[in-house]
């Protein structure tokens, strides 16, 4: 039996930096995109930006309706959710039943309904952060044999959606899942050991990685081949040993070996190359809104610009102090999550708040990382900033569960 809490019913610091950081996100948008010729026949429903203001309009509702109910109820139909997200996981994947948006850049992982192109993996990650937490609150962890029973079904139950969103492929989506779980299992004190272990595979990954990126450069010039365009003999010498796609590789090889794979820095390594710039010539407090030349002039391509290296665009614009800024909100966002599942009155609510926390911090972290070359570019998107509807939805759904938590705490009795 419980009591509701009655005093801070909504916690406002969080949807105020949100509303911050999404005001942020239009603009740079906007910036962005600014020099981009506009047709006679366009208008500015078309415009990205203008796209960005319904996608945040109609996330400020789903976060509000998400947040005024409670949390609770997730547990009851999470099963039912879960296996409602591998229904569009497994669509996307039938050629042509996704329609002409289901196949960009040699992917499938949107489906077009016309007027907005849905991508299942959003929902995917809400899908998983559920089922994990509804496995975990359902199943006892103490003995090694009921432990090694909840990682075989968390196993099944994550795995699929990650094989899924593989078969595609959308590895960004893939990789920010692992690192959310891990999370709620460790909230949920499971073994110290298994943590050890999943650092042991994951530092093996990590050295298969580089041991084949290496490998693969010494051989190409050892024979004097392309990096890019003669793949196929390094494959048919028998040297193939992680199974990338080809745009993968080059994204690794693009980080490993910038001097080696595109000495010019004009091929696979242009992105990061043009990104640099645009960190590095911001300065202190950047060259001014919509002023910024690495993307007014299209040396950042136009396509990623305002998505994927949305803060490259910030960095040149706003400098270091404007960079500063965003991190900084960002943080209050990762700090307010981890304090509210602190305060949650249950292990279900702790696990939502921690689950969708480190799922933010993850994506800030490798977006923000990639843009300075501390990390591989994969493609992730900054929260709230980067353009994208499916993306933003999601978003908002899930700090909406955060919210749900702290405004449904309750005092047991």
């Amino acid at each position: 039996m419980f009591k509701t809490t009655t005093r801070g019913r909504w916690d406002l610091l969080t949807p105020v930096t949100l509303v911050l950081l999404g005001l942020i996100g239009i603009a740079f948008i906007y910036s962005a995109q600014h020099s981009v010729p506009v047709s006679a026949s366009s208008s500015i429903l078309g415009r990205e930006w203008f796209k960005q203001v319904v996608f945040l309009t109609l996330g400020a509702g789903l976060y509000l309706v998400v947040s005024l109910i409670d949390y609770r109820f997730w547990l009851a139909v999470s099963h039912w959710f879960y296996l409602a997200c591998l229904v569009p996981l497994l669509i996307v994947l039938i050629p042509g039943v996704g329609g002409a948006a289901a196949e960009k850049w040699g992917a499938s992982r949107w489906i077009d309904f016309g007027f907005f192109s849905f991508q299942p993996s959003e929902t995917a990650k809400v899908g998983v952060l559920l089922i994990t937490a509804s496995l975990l609150i359902r199943s006892e962890i103490g003995t090694v044999r009921q432990s090694l029973s909840v990682l075989g079904k968390l196993a099944l139950a994550v795995g699929a959606p990650m094989f899924l969103i593989l078969l595609q492929p959308d590895l960004k989506s893939a990789i920010v899942l692992p690192p959310m779980v891990f999370s709620m299992l460790y909230v949920s004190k499971l073994s110290s050991r298994f943590f050890a272990a999943a650092l042991g595979a994951f530092l093996l990954i990590v050295g298969l990685v580089t041991w084949d990126s290496v490998n693969y450069v010494r051989f190409m010039d050892a024979h004097g081949y392309d990096y890019t365009r003669d793949r196929g003999k390094f494959e048919a010498a028998g040297n193939e040993i992680m199974p990338f796609h080809d745009y993968q590789r080059n994204r690794i090889l693009a980080f490993a070996a910038p001097e080696k794979v595109d000495p010019q820095g004009t091929g696979v390594a242009y992105n990061l190359s043009q990104s640099l710039i645009s960190v590095g010539s911001g300065g202190l407090g950047g060259k001014g809104w919509t002023e910024g030349t690495q993307a007014q002039l299209g040396y950042l391509p136009r396509s990623v610009a305002h998505n994927d290296f949305i803060f490259s665009v910030i960095a040149e614009e706003k400098g270091f102090l404007g960079s500063l800024t965003v991190l900084s909100l960002f943080g209050i966002v990762l700090f307010n999550g981890i304090r509210i599942a602190g305060l949650a009155r249950d292990r279900f609510g702790t696990l939502l708040a921690i689950g969708v926390t480190v799922l933010f911090a993850v994506h800030v972290f490798v977006n923000i990382a990639m843009t300075i070359g501390l990390v591989p570019i994969t493609g992730i998107p900054l929260p709230f900033i980067s353009y994208g509807g499916s993306f933003v939805l999601s978003c908002c759904l899930l700090q909406g569960l955060v919210q749900s938590v702290y405004r449904f705490r309750k005092d047991f009795t």
